[in-house]
């Protein structure tokens, strides 16, 4: 199938089946178009289109993000996971207000925190219909199939074929319609499980198809037994009904976000609360959890304690700070602590 057929096949399919009423399509700005694809990286599309809509109502533009504190932004952020993509939000926000203008190059938005080659394609191609190809996860695994790849796609020798077949294919004309097409058809026909070849424009030329091997192309990753992190979280509440809450680092895990103090043993919980001079009045161990993050799970009992002295406690630099249940929501909270302060209060 030559490049041509492959786009006109695509096109055609598009027009008819494609989504055209996505919330960042009409119309398509830099910003939300830059917003949908940084929330869309890991995360499905009916997922993502509520949390846009309640960002783009609340920064609905660049400037509104980027005089937005951190804090405010990961609250419109939490639930989505990989919290520096929000935190990268709010720097590319401050960047750009300061240029005064949105890059339209390849060069200048990579260059940008949390962009890159893909996201700065698709940005280019759908926001100002400038032909770049696009590389994520539902274009793989479409070009992947098509030219019958064995190899996993995230291995360096397959990335380097896709990217290869993406710019072969991208075309001139319509290439706003083509990615938004390729992204579609990925996400809708050529599903990870059960791909339903019967419908997809470009099942006869489609080597995984042809061959019966969609079950087996893509080729999952290569397994890797994810490493067990085990901590106690410590809910310490006061006589008021509020919890003392931690703020996070800016960087790594929960970066920036509301959390709980973490201990490696209940031992050391206790002592630390020993050496605050806060007197436990009541204390139980919550059955432990388990939250998976791409490269390790995390085990975590919480312990609740209860004290009837919070005064007492000097603050850390203003890290650690009360907070009742009726305030969680205007706080950036993970989304298994969010659950875990929402069972605790049930009870």
């Amino acid at each position: 199938m030559t490049p041509n057929e492959f786009q006109d096949r695509l096109l055609a399919w598009f027009d008819i089946h494609g989504r055209h009423d996505l919330p960042w399509q009409n119309p398509a700005s830099p910003y939300k178009v830059w917003v949908s694809e940084v929330m869309l990286q890991q995360t499905q599309v009916a997922t993502v289109i509520p949390y846009f809509n309640a960002f783009i109502a609340r920064f609905p533009d660049i400037q509104s993000l980027a005089e937005a504190s951190v804090d405010t932004v990961l609250q419109y952020w939490a639930g989505l996971g990989y919290y520096a993509r929000g935190r990268n939000l709010q720097k590319c926000a401050q960047i750009i207000a300061a240029h005064g203008a949105f890059p339209d190059s390849l060069d200048g938005l990579v260059e940008l925190p949390g962009i890159g080659r893909s996201t700065a394609g698709a940005i280019l191609s759908i926001a100002f219909k400038k032909s770049h190809p696009i590389l994520d996860g539902n274009v793989k695994r479409v070009l992947t199939r098509f030219a019958g790849i064995c190899e996993w796609p995230g291995s360096t020798d397959a990335i380097k074929k896709l990217w290869k077949l993406s710019a072969l294919y991208t075309p001139v004309h319509r290439v706003e319609d083509y990615t938004q097409a390729i992204m579609d058809l990925g996400a809708t026909v050529c599903t990870r499980g059960k791909p339903n070849c019967a419908v997809c424009p470009l099942a006869s030329a489609c080597r995984a198809h042809l061959e019966n091997r969609t079950a087996t192309i893509p080729a999952p990753k290569p397994a890797r037994k994810s490493p067990v992190k085990q901590i106690y979280i410590l809910c310490l509440t006061a006589s008021d009904n509020s919890i003392l809450l931690e703020k996070r680092p800016g960087v790594g895990i929960w970066g920036g976000l509301w959390s709980l103090p973490e201990f490696d043993t209940i031992e050391s919980a206790r002592l630390w609360c020993i050496t605050r001079h806060i007197d436990i009045i009541y204390d139980r161990t919550l059955p432990q959890e388990r939250h998976s993050f791409s490269h390790y799970h995390l085990d975590f009992t919480p312990l609740h304690f209860q004290t009837n002295n919070p005064n007492h406690f000097v603050m850390e630099a203003n890290r650690m700070l009360w907070y009742k249940p009726e305030q969680f929501s205007s706080l950036a909270l993970a989304a298994p602590i969010k659950r875990l302060l929402q069972q605790l209060y049930k009870d």
